[in-house]
C-alpha cells in the first residue's frame, strides 16, 4: 500500500521516528551513524529546518 501524501504546515513542529524490520538497529557502526548525522545537517541545510533534538540510540 502506497503512504499517504506528507504535507508541510509552516510554523508546525514535527516529530519524526523510524524503526526497521523486525525492531533491528540501523545504525549499529560509528561510521553508520556520524553518516546519518551528515545527512541530518544537509538536509537542514538544504530545507531550512531547524532541529530542535535528536537521538540515535538503540538496544545494548
Amino acid at each position: 500500500m502506497a503512504r499517504a501524501n506528507r504535507h508541510c504546515i509552516p510554523g508546525c513542529i514535527w516529530h519524526i521516528t523510524h524503526r526497521c524490520h523486525k525492531k533491528e538497529f540501523l545504525l549499529k557502526f560509528a561510521h553508520d551513524r556520524s553518516r546519518f548525522v551528515a545527512w541530518l545537517i544537509e538536509a537542514r541545510k538544504r530545507f531550512s529546518l531547524q532541529i530542535l533534538n535528536y537521538q540515535i540510540g538503540g538496544r545494548p
